[in-house]
């Protein structure tokens, strides 16, 4: 019965996640706390650990709830249901879009998808933000003064280097300085 309810969920996970990984956080939080398989806390962590490690955030978050709910099978079964809707539909897509790729209501409504996904991106951000800093309605004054140096790291980096901090660095820099803040 898990095995069933880990490819449904991680079905309708990989179905309806459009824009990559980033954008399908909100719904693998929605499927995963709904099914009670992990605490916020937990999925946070979680989500954490999926955004440093190798290979989409999408697949290892699948990869990593298939796991700990049903083993090596659920593992597989929720990697396998995220996967195949993604796999099929570009399949399908790859063969029409080719020769409607210079249409501009295919154009329009591609550049409308842009804008939603940015929009669901920015959400889940900002929620996963008010989450960490918040947690039970109080501030986390560690966090909320982590979050604010990251944030201007990454903002600052620009003006001051040129270019941006890679994503590798910013992970790094806030591990060492959790460390540092959490563990002392």
């Amino acid at each position: 019965m898990m095995l069933l309810e880990l490819f449904l969920g991680f079905l309708r996970v990989g179905c309806f996640s459009f824009g990559g990984g980033y954008a399908a956080v909100a719904l693998i939080r929605e499927v995963v706390l709904s099914h009670g398989w992990m605490t916020e806390e937990m999925l946070s962590y979680v989500i954490a650990v999926s955004e440093s490690t190798p290979g989409p955030i999408m697949v290892n978050l699948a990869t990593y709830v298939g796991s700990t709910r049903a083993g090596v099978p659920g593992a597989i079964v929720a990697t396998l249901a995220v996967v195949l809707p993604a796999f099929f539909i570009i399949l399908a897509l790859m063969a029409v879009l080719r020769r409607f790729t210079e249409n501009r209501w295919v154009r329009a409504a591609l550049t409308g998808l842009k804008a939603a996904v940015t929009g669901v991106i920015l959400a889940t951000a900002l929620e996963m933000i008010a989450g960490n800093c918040f947690p039970g309605g109080g501030p986390d004054w560690i966090a909320v003064g982590l979050t604010a140096l990251l944030a201007g790291l990454f903002f600052g980096s620009k003006p001051l280097l040129k270019r941006r901090l890679s994503p590798i660095a910013l992970i790094c820099i806030a591990a060492v300085l959790g460390a540092l803040a959490y563990g002392l």
